[in-house]
C-alpha cells in the first residue's frame, strides 16, 4: 500500500521521508461558533488553539499514525506546502498530539480530549 495516497483522489506526486507526515487541514472558517452557540469572529485571538487534520502521506519511519488518520497538532509548529492547488501541513510524527479513534459500535467517536 503506497504511503502517499489520498482517500478520494489520485496519489500525490511525492514520497515522504523518515518520520515526516503530510496533513490536510480542516477547512478553517473565518468565523466559528462556541459550544453555547455564540458566534466568534475570525479577528478574535484565542490563546493557543490546536487544529485537526487528516494524514494524507507518511514516511517509512512513521510508527503510530497511518494514511487516513485524523490527528491533532499545533498549527504554530508547522511548515506548509502547496500541491496541486491544495495546502498541506508538513510535520514530524513527534509533533502530533493525538490520533482520533475510529467510530465505535455504540455510536461514540472515542474522542476523550
Amino acid at each position: 500500500m503506497p504511503s502517499s495516497e489520498t482517500s478520494a483522489e489520485e496519489p500525490l506526486p511525492l514520497r515522504m521521508l523518515h518520520d515526516r507526515v503530510l496533513v490536510s487541514t480542516d477547512a478553517e472558517a473565518g468565523e466559528r461558533r462556541s459550544g453555547g452557540g455564540i458566534l466568534i469572529p475570525a479577528t478574535v485571538a484565542i490563546g493557543r488553539r490546536l487544529a485537526w487534520g487528516q494524514v494524507v502521506a507518511a514516511g517509512s519511519s512513521v510508527r503510530v499514525v497511518k494514511v487516513g488518520d485524523r490527528v491533532l497538532f499545533d498549527p504554530e509548529d508547522r511548515a506548509e506546502v502547496e500541491l496541486r492547488g491544495r495546502d498541506y501541513v508538513l510535520l514530524r510524527e513527534r509533533d502530533l498530539h493525538a490520533v482520533a479513534e475510529e467510530r465505535r459500535a455504540d455510536g461514540q467517536t472515542g474522542l476523550y480530549l
